[in-house]
């Protein structure tokens, strides 16, 4: 009886972890829903993260939690995840996360996760635990994803700049100013249907492996969709200003046309990966989007020097958060 209640406080304390983790994500990730709005002036600051804070919560009615199979079962072997896991695969993600958000590196929560999962995995079984497919499709849109944002950003940056070439610049001013609060709740939504499910998932994956939940039920417990949305809500509430101050003013100028090209192609990204249930980059997305715009206007308009920076904080990302979630599952091994 005393170990098995030992063990439920090991998942109770497990799953706070991991909705700290969502927490982080939100306040970490805050500047991809709001960098643009706030740069361009559209928004005061404190509007903004009121204004995304709400979409990223009501995200929780628009999207099916596909994103949290594919992280709950699609990327670990059954039977391999442990609370030692999920301990190390937390601790890797939160690391990354603090570091990134010091210096003020638009990092991605979602890979940060995703490195320590395997990372965790990998100390425990092998690569060998590892499900091929899911990694696969979570690495190859490491680079998609900006991509896929970067061209349907300046596609959307071309084909505004032909409707409107002969309006006013004030009027367009104006009129965009209005619709980027569409594009910004769009990219809010998306950001909250993609990142929160992540946290699900692993709780999900936490919850299987301690025989709290059935692996072959569809959906994780209620309680658990609706606290992370809201911790990943609350999160995106006090703002990672750090990030927001390079994502909407160090990559590029934005004016309030611009701001609306890049979510709008943002949001496009990260509802068709929701969809298809990949995890993606919030963070990637959004600045592929921003660099996509300001290549359209000329290639100087783009810092590139600030853009190589955080394309190698992408790339150090799955190592970086794996090799900490790795040393955290010896740790844990030895104290639990």
């Amino acid at each position: 009886m005393q170990n098995m209640q030992a063990a439920l406080w090991v998942v109770i304390l497990l799953v706070v972890l991991a909705l700290a983790f969502d927490f982080m994500n939100g306040f970490h990730d805050a500047a991809n829903s709001i960098a643009t709005v706030v740069s361009t002036g559209v928004l005061k600051p404190a509007q903004a993260i009121v204004f995304a804070a709400f979409f990223n919560v009501v995200a929780i009615f628009i999207f099916h939690l596909s994103v949290a199979a594919t992280v709950g079962k699609g990327i670990v072997q059954p039977g391999i995840v442990d609370t030692h896991v999920v301990f190390g695969a937390l601790v890797g993600a939160i690391t990354w996360n603090v570091i990134t958000w010091y210096y003020g590196i638009p990092s991605s929560s979602s890979h940060a996760l995703i490195g320590g999962i395997v990372g965790a995995v990998i100390a425990k079984a092998g690569a060998g635990a590892l499900i091929s497919a899911g990694i696969l499709k979570t690495v190859v849109f490491i680079f998609i994803s900006p991509l896929l944002g970067f061209l349907l950003g300046s596609l959307m940056m071309v084909l505004v700049a032909n409707i409107f070439k002969r309006a006013r610049p004030s009027k367009v001013d104006k009129w965009f100013r209005n619709l980027q609060l569409v594009s910004a709740g769009a990219y809010s939504l998306g950001h909250g249907g993609n990142d929160a499910q992540k946290t699900i998932g692993i709780i999900w994956m936490l919850l299987v492996a301690t025989g709290y939940v059935s692996a072959t039920d569809a959906a994780p417990p209620t309680w658990t969709i609706v606290s992370c949305y809201l911790a990943i809500g609350i999160g995106t509430l006090f703002g990672g200003w750090r990030i927001v101050k390079t994502m909407g003013q160090k990559i590029t100028k934005l004016k309030p046309v611009g701001g609306f090209c890049a979510e709008t192609g943002g949001a496009i990204t990260l509802f068709l990966a929701t969809g298809l249930g990949i995890p993606v980059s919030t963070t990637h997305t959004i600045t592929g989007a921003i660099v996509g715009v300001g290549s359209t206007q000329r290639a100087s308009a783009v810092r590139w020097g600030v853009a190589a920076n955080i394309v190698w904080a992408w790339i150090l990302t799955i190592p970086a958060s794996a090799f900490v979630a790795a040393i955290a599952y010896w740790f844990s091994m030895q104290i639990f």
